[in-house]
């Protein structure tokens, strides 16, 4: 297994973060598995529904301050 990508988007703005994370998963390879850590509260809408809309896996949500830190599968 390879190491998760990670995605810093720290201090964007929406739409930037899902986005960004739109073309992320878009390189990785299916079952790929990306770390997205934003600081936009609408990160907390968008990348769960992005993920839905595009039939990727929401592994894991997490709230670090107000780091919000998504895992996110490829499918």
């Amino acid at each position: 297994m390879t190491e998760p990508l990670r995605l810093d988007l720290k201090g964007l703005n929406c739409p930037l973060p899902v986005l960004k994370t739109g073309k992320a998963l878009h390189a990785l390879a299916p079952g790929g598995v990306l770390i997205v850590e934003a600081t936009d509260p609408m990160a907390a809408i968008d990348i769960p529904h992005f993920c839905r809309q595009k039939g990727h896996r929401l592994v894991g949500e997490e709230k670090d301050g107000s780091v919000l830190r998504f895992t996110i599968a490829k499918s």
